[in-house]
């Protein structure tokens, strides 16, 4: 029997589990995994994790918010007992355009974390990928905190993250594909996706200059998406794509590689200052949509969040 295209895929680049639900990310074997505040809420929400709620809760926090911390870094710890590898866990999204708050948050969770005996090594802060958001990720990574930065939708974002010595990036797909079939009536195939256009520019332009960060291609629409990036970095995918993976046979050609980044026509970008990120930013409707949009929906699911650990708390007290 022939190995499945997850299988193959997994000889070439790093799985990683995008979901809040560790006992569905046990079944796959990814090697880490990425949460934020709409798959926790989604796995909050779930009758068999408010146990876990409860006992977090239960615990002794000082109000919602370090009730909201707690409950992050406690799925977190969660998912470390089922991947070998790292989480990622976010910072609330209403900081994004606070480097200072965001600096605190990003600490205030890695104390989290270290009190439960876990080291740093093991995770990645998420932080959206404002300008803010970026000198925030550069400060935390100088004190050895390693970042993840989201809500990537541009060159312009990648390089500022990539230039700032970023640990990891997460240019998105799927939401960059939505932008596009509403804005046009252009009819698009995997290999002609905007989506996976952009993670590859960005994939080129890193191994062509040597940048260190490493790439991770994430928000899936279709596993089609997927495969054109076979060979990145890490691909960060939702159980529902990795369970279609798992049960497609084929050969799975590699997309992405040191070598033919190297080959590709040089990507020109390769300075980013805050003049020049906010212009270009400024210039690329899709991606200054997208981030604010992402941002949007990151906040109201933490709100819906917070609602839900308030009234908890309220029962209790």
């Amino acid at each position: 029997m022939s190995a499945s295209v997850l299988d193959q895929l997994k000889s070439v680049t790093t799985v990683v589990a995008d979901s809040g639900d560790f006992q569905s990310i046990k079944e796959f074997a990814p090697i880490d995994a990425t949460t934020n505040p709409s798959l926790i809420l989604k796995a909050a929400t779930q009758a068999e994790y408010e146990p876990l709620i409860d006992a977090t809760l239960s615990g002794g926090v000082a109000d919602v918010e370090d009730a909201l911390d707690r409950i992050a870094v406690r799925f977190g710890l969660e998912i470390l007992q089922v991947v070998p590898g790292r989480v990622s866990t976010e910072v609330d999204a209403r900081l994004s355009f606070d480097t200072a708050a965001s600096v605190a948050k990003g600490r205030r969770l890695i104390q989290l974390y270290e009190a439960e005996g876990v080291a740093r090594e093991r995770i990645l802060i998420k932080l959206a990928s404002t300008w803010e958001g970026i000198q925030a990720g550069i400060q935390l990574e100088k004190e050895g905190i390693h970042c993840n930065m989201t809500l990537l939708f541009s060159l312009a974002q990648a390089v500022a993250c990539g230039e700032g010595g970023a640990t990891l990036i997460s240019p998105f797909v799927g939401r960059i594909l939505d932008w596009y079939k509403a804005s046009t009536d252009q009819p698009f195939t995997a290999a002609s996706d905007p989506g996976v256009a952009s993670v590859t520019e960005i994939y080129h332009s890193f191994k062509q200059r040597g940048i260190a960060t490493e790439v991770m291609g994430a928000s899936f629409r279709n596993t089609g998406q997927i495969t054109e990036l076979a060979g990145c970095d890490l691909l960060t995918i939702s159980p529902a794509l990795l369970q279609e993976l798992g049960e497609t046979t084929g050969e799975l050609p590699i997309k992405l590689s040191v070598e033919s980044a190297k080959a590709a026509p040089a990507v020109t970008l390769t300075d980013v200052d805050e003049t020049t990120f906010r212009w270009l930013m400024n210039e690329d409707a899709m991606a200054t949509d997208k981030l604010s949009d992402g941002i949007r929906r990151f906040a109201a699911d933490q709100r819906k969040l917070e609602t839900l650990v308030a009234e908890k708390l309220a029962v209790t007290s």
